[in-house]
């Protein structure tokens, strides 16, 4: 697991009462630079360049990538790097959702996050599911000091419907600057490319 912050690596790691089935191992990894919470396009493309960067020095073999960045920049470039699967959290939450209800709606933090969201679910084909995406007005570093309220305001916009489609509320929380944050499956071979695309 890739993270601009440790916060983020000791969040999404597995706690000891949810751990990965036998055989499968977690490896938190935190780039040394990177903004401190990530609001829009510049602080996302910094930490995908943190991320990718940290991906490539890592020099033991894994199965996958996760990038726990709901709307952020990077995926392409780790895919165009790596020889294993890179799955991006937005992608996975939209498509967890399609299975669920018919449409879903993403509940994030500020206004300018929204199209970075929107952007991300349309490059992936996945917006015409999407009913919404409401900005709480909540920065990032917000919801993590004051979790009542990130709730309180997931709550306010859950209900809400566009075009008569009820829908599933999905939340966009992401703690300081990792919400590009890779995580890394290690296996018995396999990782990155080298610059002619073969396998190393």
């Amino acid at each position: 697991m890739v993270s601009c912050a440790t916060a983020i690596v000791a969040h999404l790691s597995p706690a000891k009462s949810n751990q990965p089935p036998a055989g499968t191992q977690i490896i938190g990894l935190t780039p040394h630079v990177g903004a401190d919470s990530i609001e829009g396009n510049f602080e996302s493309d910094l930490a995908a360049i943190a991320v990718m960067d940290w991906v490539m020095r890592y020099d033991q073999p894994f199965d996958a990538v996760i990038q726990a960045g709901y709307g952020e920049h990077g995926r392409e470039g780790l895919q165009e790097l790596l020889d294993v699967p890179v799955v991006d959290i937005t992608d996975a939450d939209a498509s967890t959702a399609m299975f669920l209800g018919h449409a879903h709606s993403v509940v994030t933090t500020l206004d300018r996050t929204v199209p970075l969201i929107e952007d991300r679910l349309k490059l992936s084909g996945l917006w015409d599911r999407c009913a919404s995406v409401r900005a709480s007005g909540l920065a990032v570093l917000e919801l993590e000091q004051d979790p009542e309220r990130a709730l309180f305001a997931i709550v306010q916009h859950a209900g809400a419907r566009r075009q008569g489609r009820s829908h599933l509320p999905g939340l966009r929380r992401h703690g300081r600057a990792g919400r590009t944050d890779p995580t890394a499956h290690r296996r018995a071979g396999g990782g990155r490319r080298d610059s002619s695309g073969d396998h190393r």
